[in-house]
């Protein structure tokens, strides 16, 4: 999923990147807006409360809606920056903010048990949250060459209904490419509200618990590319025995 960039990138690459990745996001977002009542792997919302607020003079909730709205950004300016100091070629280059992404949803499951729902303390949490999904935007955005986003849905539905309208526009020749871009774009809604489902039930059974399945789908992603590579390697040992 990782493994290959650029021209080498295919489409069955980005649908297993989107498959995981957005069932990861939709999970985060819906058991984080139960934990702390607030989304947090997209900022529409956020950015609208922030108008609602500073119309309203509400300048404290104001101010949180704003710290949200730069931790998010701060995210995927921080995966980004790390991405092409790196090499956006290099597979090592989206490692570290996998392993980011990592210790700050496994920090929420650790210490989200001693969560008292004080102000302080949602600021912390789901910035904390709101500032990983910024960063997992921006890693796969750039590995997947723009073609895939997993922390929204907004553009998603946009660009579907592009899509099927020109699916009835054009000639038979372009349809191949069409039909795929549709099939990625329905898997990416698709997965994203089975996550959102998946987080919601698994929340209320589990509580902060919960979130250790984020961090096992992230080490899924990060470590999916080398198991296959190696188990591709023992098949033909295998059937030579």
């Amino acid at each position: 999923m990782l493994r290959h960039t650029g021209q080498k990138r295919s489409f069955r690459h980005n649908l297993r990147l989107a498959a995981l990745l957005c069932v990861n996001a939709g999970f985060i977002n819906a058991a984080g807006f139960i934990a702390f009542k607030a989304l947090t792997t997209n900022i529409t919302g956020h950015a609208a409360l922030l108008a609602i607020d500073i119309a309203s003079s509400n300048f404290r909730s104001a101010r949180m809606a704003l710290l949200w709205l730069f931790l998010f950004l701060a995210g995927a300016f921080s995966s980004a920056m790390v991405i092409s100091k790196v090499g956006r070629d290099k597979t090592s280059a989206y490692t570290l903010p996998i392993v980011v992404i990592i210790i700050i949803v496994l920090f929420v499951a650790v210490f989200g048990h001693d969560y008292n729902h004080t102000l302080p303390e949602t600021e912390y949490f789901a910035g904390s949250l709101l500032f990983a999904m910024g960063m997992q935007n921006a890693l796969v955005t750039m590995v997947s060459g723009s073609v895939v986003r997993t922390t929204h849905l907004t553009g998603m539905f946009t660009d579907l209904g592009i899509d099927i309208s020109s699916l009835f526009s054009k000639d038979g020749a372009a349809h191949h490419g069409l039909k795929s871009r549709i099939a990625l774009r329905l898997t990416i809604i698709f997965c994203f509200l089975l996550g959102g489902i998946a987080g919601g039930m698994v929340f209320i059974t589990w509580s902060y618990n919960a979130f250790y399945i984020p961090v096992m789908l992230l080490i899924v992603a990060l470590f999916y590319d080398y198991f296959r590579v190696n188990i591709m390697r023992m098949l033909p040992s295998r059937r030579a025995e």
